[in-house]
């Protein structure tokens, strides 16, 4: 069902636990009283139209932010792998690979795996931008961003982790990364995106989400077994990252043209 190396077991990968794992303070059941007002049922016309206003704003925000520091590659994964874990080494080494082969490497902004391939690519001498999330308990932006940008909606936040990438990475993760993944996923499978490579690594980690996929979902009936083929899957830095440059500048013939006008204020990254 997955390109890359054995699904179930790649040999020299040690099984990795979940040991040395930092909680963040951002979970939780608690929310913003903004958002689980606008999200429980219809409200007031103000209150909607001034909703429908935020949101017009923040996408506007994140589009004149985000506009011109492409190519980027996101890597998704979870927030709580502290430094010295497995993962954290990782994504670190990805964003690296990424970062040299030429992409501004995109995350949530955040610590774990976002910290991780944000540093990569900055100690590669590449660039690296953020989303970040505006949370209950905040998620503070990692120091490694040459720009981010917060949003207060996860969907605005889930837009631009999409619009502006030609590749995704994903390595282990919670419910954030899983709506991440399938996002994107439901997106190439119904033609509403192009089949840019999605990337799946951890692979002991996502065992048991893949044996789902394959001996559950395409044996039921419920995906087709070529909505699968988009999906490489690897432990290996080296062979995402080939991957990615094949399919998104190689088979796909990506090419990024968008250059700042300073009449209107614009800015992209400073050059490499």
């Amino acid at each position: 069902m997955c390109a890359g190396r054995a699904l179930l077991h790649t040999p020299g990968v040690t099984k990795q636990g979940p040991t040395s794992v930092e909680r963040h303070p951002i979970g939780g059941r608690a929310g913003g009283a903004e958002e689980i007002a606008f999200l429980q049922g219809p409200r007031s016309r103000s209150f909607e139209l001034i909703r429908i206003l935020r949101i017009a704003a923040e996408l506007m925000r994140g589009f004149r932010a985000l506009h011109f520091v492409g190519p980027c590659a996101t890597v998704f994964g979870s927030a709580r792998f502290a430094d010295g874990h497995p993962f954290y080494a990782l994504a670190r080494d990805v964003g690296g690979r990424l970062a040299r082969a030429g992409f501004t490497v995109m995350t949530g902004g955040g610590p774990g795996v976002m910290e991780a391939a944000s540093r990569g690519a900055k100690e590669a001498g590449g660039r690296a931008v953020g989303c970040n999330i505006e949370l209950p308990q905040e998620q503070v932006p990692n120091r490694w961003l040459d720009r981010h940008v917060a949003f207060r909606y996860f969907f605005v936040r889930k837009l631009m982790l999409v619009k502006y990438s030609y590749a995704f990475v994903v390595l282990p993760g919670g419910f954030g990364t899983l709506d991440e993944l399938f996002e994107v996923a439901t997106l190439v499978q119904t033609g509403k995106l192009r089949d840019f490579p999605i990337v799946l690594m951890g692979l002991d980690y996502w065992a048991p989400l893949l044996q789902q996929l394959t001996e559950r979902m395409v044996a039921g009936g419920t995906i087709a077994p070529d909505d699968l083929h988009y999906i490489f899957c690897t432990d290996s830095p080296e062979e995402a990252v080939a991957h990615v440059r094949e399919v998104a500048l190689g088979r796909l013939g990506l090419v990024y043209e968008p250059q700042p006008r300073r009449i209107l204020g614009e800015k992209g990254l400073a050059p490499r």
